[in-house]
């Protein structure tokens, strides 16, 4: 295991941590990617899966988004397929659409032929975060994973879905499948993190995208104990952990009882109602919508501040901290230079 670093001075640490920052930190989900001209270029000639693959290119374009927007903490650039790909899985990530499987998981056979995650095939993930924890400086990095239920989603569909009927029909239908299925995904994605850990991240965030489109009492049935054991088990190494998913509001409780220190928003909730939601002792991350980064300067402003001051009710009222973020990832179209000044405006503030 690698000694953890120190980082006093970071503001996104302090307010994962329960303690009071300098300022209000900020970073993006997907701000190293698409939006960016510079990644743009570097990816020409590499696909997806071998961009997250090449430890230099992952640091080089983790660091992008640091040098230009000036953020609080850096994200690892890969893929939440990652590791399904290193247990064995062939699957590609095609461009405009998304991971697709070749062979979807249907079956009990299907199952029960799964293999662990390799850890020789995450090395080059490992290796890229050593290397960035090098070349960071004081800025925080935060290693993450797919969750069990949206991994199982992309496994049992074959590929994105907008209404995962086959994987809410294997869950509701066939509950010992589903329940096996989710324990080997979680045994991945607990080793998958680890691997991150022991590399040298500074926090982890678990990304269940897809565990909006379940109802409350089949979120607490079929998935909460399966998240909650990947929280579980990585509570021993002490760092900060992030849940965050889309169209949650129903879940933020349930998603809080896992076992994060942090949960994420998206905007379709206020983070006054989320922190009314969420366990005591909790920080909230969130969430201005990405698309009003579409809608020039003065909207994006107005938004911001409006994020802003919900971020210090719901610490009045019971959230531990706020980091600013967005409620979901960076759109391509985006100005980068918008979210350099959002960057700016929310540090003045």
């Amino acid at each position: 295991m690698s000694t953890r670093r120190e980082l006093p001075e970071s503001p996104y640490l302090a307010v994962v941590t329960g303690r009071k920052p300098h300022r209000v930190p900020v970073w993006f989900m997907r701000q190293a990617g698409r939006s960016l001209p510079e990644y743009r270029a570097l990816r020409e000639r590499t696909s997806m899966l071998g961009a997250c693959l090449q430890p230099e290119m992952v640091c080089e374009i983790t660091l992008q988004p640091i040098r230009r927007h000036d953020v609080d903490a850096a994200i690892l650039f890969s893929d939440i397929v990652v590791p399904l790909r290193a247990a064995g899985i062939d699957l590609d990530i095609v461009a405009d659409v998304g991971p697709v499987i070749a062979h979807p998981i249907r079956t009990n056979a299907d199952i029960e032929s799964m293999k662990p995650l390799d850890p020789q095939a995450i090395q080059p993930i490992c290796r890229a975060v050593s290397l960035l924890v090098d070349a960071l400086g004081n800025v925080p990095l935060i290693g993450f994973a797919g969750a069990p239920f949206t991994l199982a989603s992309y496994l049992v569909e074959g590929g994105p879905s907008r209404n995962h009927a086959r994987t809410k029909a294997m869950m509701l239908a066939e509950p010992a499948s589903w329940h096996a299925l989710m324990a080997k995904l979680t045994d991945l994605t607990v080793e998958f993190l680890r691997g991150q850990i022991d590399a040298g991240v500074d926090a982890i965030q678990l990304f269940d995208s897809w565990a909006g489109t379940l109802s409350l009492a089949d979120y607490r049935q079929y998935v909460l104990p399966h998240s909650a054991r990947v929280f579980a088990t990585l509570a021993e190494y002490g760092l900060p952990m992030t849940h965050f998913g889309v169209g949650t509001a129903e879940l933020l409780g349930a998603m809080s009882e896992a076992g994060p220190t942090v949960v994420g928003v998206d905007w379709r909730t206020s983070l006054t109602d989320a922190a009314a939601r969420v366990r005591p002792g909790t920080a909230l991350q969130g969430n201005l919508d990405p698309v009003v980064l579409l809608a020039g300067w003065p909207v994006t402003e107005r938004a911001a501040r409006a994020v802003v001051d919900d971020g210090r009710r719901a610490v009045d009222t019971g959230a531990t901290g706020h980091v600013f973020n967005l409620g979901h990832g960076v759109l391509p179209e985006t100005d980068p230079g918008v979210l350099t000044d959002l960057v700016s405006l929310v540090h003045s503030l």
